[in-house]
């Protein structure tokens, strides 16, 4: 070999090792980018916990480097700014740590009613009325759109469907002024009723609720503020889809007389009754995540501790429900999926129903099983949201630390209240 073919051999190799190198790099960023997309940028510890997950792929560092752990004298709630780290080595993005006091909550599983009114009326639907001038829409001409709540009637405060009633057949052909909640605007909107042509009296033409009433699973009890949290997602109007604003609301015990079982197209759901008219507490939050509220007594049970969503894991669960009576039992599921980016509140896992009892009875996860607790390695990990309507044996859950959160902010808002 001479100097020549031997200089051409380097450049190959050079070259090569250039491209392998690029190539090298472009999958880092790849898989760098791919674990900031699918990762929280906010962590909740305990004290003295180390956080280090996926067989130690990941960790959490502070940002001089030391590991994030909190000393057992400081007071809880604590922020730190940190980083996480791919393999201890790489940093991925800034992230938030939140260090709490070990949470351990009591675990519920068992049904309840839901009893709620809404803070002012909410519009459902709009509707032509015959006069004899024609067909006219007049809360479609006022601007009035579905989902629209209306807090004010003439300066007066909204509270019921009679309200709008009286307040449109009683106007004698006067303007009616309303005040309308639309996301978070404030709305005057000016409604001109018509004398409707099949009895006789002045309409608006529009359809609206002032409560709603159903069947839920309560998912856990925090003694420590006495307040409750379940469904796991928000009470949301059937018409509109929106969540329902909450007044006021009550839940009382309910006992479950029968399934209609689910089928591929047609999600199945738990029949019941309420069992006493008495509320065992009172409602005090309808959010994304789920509704929470004050207990009038304590709940006695399990304690159990939840785990922080990066101790949850692909594999086998237990669902705490209730499908007969009003005690709850553990059946066997399985986590398929988990979704840790920050913008999901509500369908953070996806579950399959592996327990032949509930799927010969109830054909999977039916509706009024939102709340039931999954427990993973003796920890609350999540709780039961949605079904899948295209295959009943498999729907959406919730990690038990977003609605821990929650419930803390509850809690802590209620007792401020109070004192």
């Amino acid at each position: 070999m001479n100097a020549v073919q031997g200089g051409e051999i380097v450049k190959k190799f050079l070259k090569k090792a250039s491209a392998s190198a690029a190539v090298i790099a472009l999958l880092g960023s790849t898989a760098i980018g791919a674990a900031d997309y699918f990762t929280p940028n906010s962590y909740t510890t305990v004290p003295n916990e180390k956080l280090n997950w996926g067989n130690g792929a990941f960790s959490v560092v502070q940002d001089s480097a030391a590991e994030v752990s909190a000393k057992s004298g400081s007071k809880y709630p604590k922020t730190y700014s940190a980083k996480l780290m791919l393999y201890d080595t790489v940093p991925i993005k800034k992230v938030q740590l939140n260090v709490v006091d070990s949470s351990y909550v009591v675990l519920c599983g068992m049904p309840f009613g839901i009893k709620m009114f809404t803070n002012g009326v909410v519009v459902v639907g709009l509707a032509d009325i015959k006069t004899s001038a024609g067909t006219v829409n007049p809360a479609s001409d006022a601007g009035l759109k579905i989902g629209d709540i209306i807090t004010t009637i003439n300066g007066k405060t909204a509270g019921a469907n009679t309200d709008v009633e009286n307040a449109i057949e009683s106007c004698g052909g006067r303007p009616v002024r309303l005040t309308v909640s639309r996301g978070s605007e404030k709305i005057p909107i000016t409604l001109n009723p018509v004398r409707s042509e099949s009895d006789d009296l002045y309409k608006a033409g529009l359809w609206v609720r002032d409560s709603t009433a159903g069947i839920g699973t309560l998912t856990f009890y925090d003694p420590a503020g006495k307040c409750f949290a379940g469904l796991g997602h928000g009470i949301c109007d059937s018409d509109t889809g929106q969540l329902m604003p909450l007044l006021s609301g009550d839940i009382v015990p309910v006992t479950i007389s029968g399934i209609t079982k689910g089928v591929r197209g047609t999600p199945g759901e738990l029949r019941g009754y309420f069992s006493d008219r008495d509320p065992i507490g009172t409602l005090s939050a309808n959010v994304e995540c789920g509704v929470y509220g004050m207990m009038k007594r304590p709940i006695e049970g399990k304690a159990i501790k939840i785990a922080m969503k990066q101790d949850v894991k692909v594999g086998p669960v237990k669902i705490c429900t209730t499908i007969s009576g009003s005690a709850p039992q553990l059946y066997d599921a399985r986590i398929e999926k988990i979704d840790y980016r920050e913008s999901v509140s509500s369908k953070n896992l996806v579950l399959r129903i592996t327990d032949q009892r509930i799927l010969s009875q109830a054909g999977g996860i039916v509706q009024g099983m939102s709340g039931s607790p999954i427990i993973q390695n003796g920890k609350l990990v999540g709780a039961v949201t949605h079904v899948f309507v295209d295959d009943p044996t498999r729907g959406y859950g919730i990690f038990a630390e977003n609605m821990l959160t929650e419930s803390k902010a509850i809690s802590a808002r209620e007792n401020k209240l109070a004192s």
